[in-house]
């Protein structure tokens, strides 16, 4: 397993860097970069069908900043200055430990103070002092595509709130038993919860710039499916406990064509230093699980991708609004319904049965699905808008 990116370049080209980017938040991120070009694309396509209309509104033209917004760009600058310079001076400590680098109080003072006098200045003298216009209101368009990144930012923040949430219901002892580091640590994110609070939250942001949230939710739904299946990349190569069952069946003679690690795998280095020593091993990630288990993060990739590649070839086909998102909830359900009988997780008692939350809650996703595509064809003429 390659924890960090930098360990992956080292055994593929021999070399020895150290950098700070750990692979699942690289894959995190091209995760959200793939699901930004979908969702701007197809935005774009909805607005040249005439599906999403393009809006106006009134912004100012060669306005004076303000103190509060010198202030706040001050503060930013600040930040950026008092973490990046010190990121620079101490860059061992940074990379080794990014993310606790980021919310300790670590910095360079005159650094932070330097950039953000330097910035705010800059900000008065163009903005203020040598803008010599009338400030004025203008009317500009906005087009369906420039809501592209306000949608992934959206669903970025609210998903991780989500996400948060849904993984402390899960794990309720790990939270009372040291909340801050809950908190703040990147680590444990359950996917449905971050998919309900964000969808929630794009609901409500559709609403609010006059996009018919259907139309919304049939341009999420393809990106969403192809975001998961590269975040269960980074799942897999930082090897983060997002696994399987202990696997120790003979692979079948008609999977002999993939290779063994697809059908069992031990996670060598796993980020989260589970398991038992590797022999020989020297450095901060050394352990490796005592039983291979299923490797279940490539599953769920591989599963994503097909899911993607129908929803994205019968996209321009359905004409029904929302239709195209009921679908995905209904695969969505199936295929997490699927993995969860190998995959690890947290048992609870549920009416009687022995079930994990993935699974009670892809039920309940399948069956909104269901309930939505039922509800959307026998309406069809009424939501056809």
């Amino acid at each position: 397993m390659y924890p960090k990116l930098s360990d992956l370049i080292n055994d593929l080209f021999g070399t020895n860097i150290n950098m700070p980017i750990q692979s699942y938040g690289f894959f995190l991120a091209l995760a959200f970069l793939v699901a930004a070009i979908i969702l701007f694309y197809e935005l774009k396509r909805k607005e040249e069908e005439g599906l999403i209309k393009a809006q106006t509104k009134n912004i100012w033209k060669s306005k004076r900043l303000s103190i509060t917004d010198l202030i706040i760009s001050f503060v930013i600058a600040f930040i950026i200055g008092f973490k990046g310079i010190y990121a620079f001076t101490d860059y061992q400590y940074f990379a080794n430990n990014p993310q606790e680098f980021l919310i300790s109080l670590k910095g360079n003072l005159w650094g932070g103070l330097s950039l953000g006098i330097i910035y705010a200045a800059y900000l008065f003298y163009t903005k203020n002092y040598k803008n010599k216009e009338k400030p004025e209101k203008v009317e500009v368009i906005i087009h369906a595509q420039d809501h592209t990144w306000p949608i992934v930012f959206v669903a970025v923040i609210f998903g991780i709130i989500g996400a948060k949430i849904f993984h402390w219901f899960e794990n309720w002892d790990q939270f009372l038993a040291d909340p801050m580091e809950s908190l703040v640590s990147f680590a444990g994110l359950t996917f449905y919860g971050g998919l309900i609070v964000a969808g929630v939250a794009l609901v409500i942001y559709s609403g609010k710039k006059g996009i018919n949230w259907k139309h919304l939710a049939d341009i999420v739904a393809p990106a969403l499916i192809i975001a998961y299946g590269i975040g269960r990349l980074g799942c897999h190569t930082a090897g983060d406990g997002d696994w399987g069952i202990v696997n120790t069946l003979s692979k079948p003679d008609w999977l002999n064509f993939l290779p063994d690690w697809l059908w069992a795998y031990n996670y060598p280095h796993n980020i989260i230093n589970e398991g038992i020593p590797i022999p020989g091993c020297i450095g901060p990630h050394c352990m490796a699980l005592a039983e291979p288990v299923f490797p279940t993060p490539i599953y769920e990739t591989f599963m994503a991708v097909i899911i993607f590649i129908i929803l994205w070839t019968i996209r321009k086909r359905i004409k029904i609004p929302g239709l195209l998102f009921a679908i995905y909830l209904m695969f969505n359900g199936v295929e997490r319904f699927l993995i969860e009988h190998i995959r690890v997780n947290n048992i609870f008692n549920f009416l009687g049965m022995k079930v994990t939350q993935a699974e009670v809650i892809s039920t309940l996703i399948f069956i909104a699905g269901l309930s939505l595509f039922t509800f959307l064809l026998m309406n069809r003429k009424k939501t056809n808008v």
